[in-house]
């Protein structure tokens, strides 16, 4: 009754379930790690934050370059601020209210070529507005903050896209600041957490792809898909294969005629008389006497 599994169109399907099957597990079960990796990293980075809150600032040279482990660290560095290229980051949220960071870059040593550090101050909230920004202190300073990465223009707000005024800048940085300042930019910021009035301190952020973000939920939903997807080839095949079993029982007791009663008529053909003599027939009664 089960013949029809050794077809040509069934030997097909079979070999499609075969492989679907195992690619979807496995795409799920990836996806699915993607997932736990960014829970992972998020406890790491919330008690990473915790210790961070009671931990002694590193020099900043020993934390560069940039890596994940590194992001989120207190660092320590000395230079003098650069008060001849003030800038401001518009359209920026803390607690829910829109305003601006202060930003200013720090001329020193401690790094690769005697690069920059951009330095937030802190965040105004209102529209960005130089003359309320206190000026940093002059000469030489010891500035302790949080490392962060380099911003995208997918950071930058809704109302810092396209031109912006001289002294605005829409996402931080070194790329950002490459056609604002005549000298190199560390491809990092630091957030001062201790500030002058009336600036507030801005809250340290999580890198891209980490934590419990829109992409770890996106992980989530497609672990979901990819299990469906082999729940339906699943399902699809016991369809076809129980389609095929009844077709074959009703064939096997007659209830389904097969291929040549189908082709071949059961009687004369409509509108045809009842058979004739033949031409034989016919000439063997024209040969006897009457």
């Amino acid at each position: 009754m089960y013949r029809f599994l050794v077809t040509p169109r069934w030997w097909a399907i079979n070999i499609f379930a075969v492989l679907a099957i195992p690619v979807c597990v496995l795409m799920g079960s990836w996806q699915l790690s993607r997932f736990d990796d960014r829970v992972d990293r998020h406890q790491e980075q919330q008690e990473q934050s915790t210790a961070q809150s009671h931990a002694q600032a590193r020099p900043l040279r020993e934390l560069l370059p940039l890596t994940q482990e590194t992001v989120g660290r207190t660092a320590e560095v000395t230079g003098r601020f650069d008060t001849a290229h003030p800038l401001l980051v518009p359209d920026r949220t803390v607690e829910d209210e829109r305003g601006f960071y202060v930003l200013s870059l720090l001329r020193t040593d401690a790094t690769d070529g005697d690069k920059a550090v951009p330095v937030v101050r802190g965040w105004l909230p209102g529209k960005a507005d130089p003359d309320r920004v206190p000026a940093p202190p002059k000469g030489e300073v010891t500035v302790t903050g949080v490392l962060q990465a380099s911003e995208s223009h997918t950071d930058a707000g809704s109302g810092a896209t396209g031109g912006l005024p001289d002294g605005q800048l829409g996402f931080i940085s070194a790329a950002a600041l490459v056609n604002v300042v005549p000298y190199g930019v560390e491809d990092a910021w630091l957030t001062e957490q201790r500030t002058q009035a009336p600036l507030r301190p801005v809250p340290p952020v999580a890198p891209d792809n980490t934590g419990l973000d829109m992409k770890a939920f996106q992980n989530l939903g497609y672990t979901a898909q990819w299990f469906v997807f082999a729940g339906f080839v699943v399902f699809m095949w016991f369809r076809f294969f129980r389609r095929e079993a009844e077709l074959a029982k009703d064939a096997a007791l007659g209830l389904i005629p097969d291929e040549q009663s189908e082709s071949r008529p059961d009687g004369p053909e409509a509108g045809a008389g009842p058979p004739g003599p033949s031409s034989e027939d016919a000439a063997t009664r024209s040969r006897s006497p009457a």
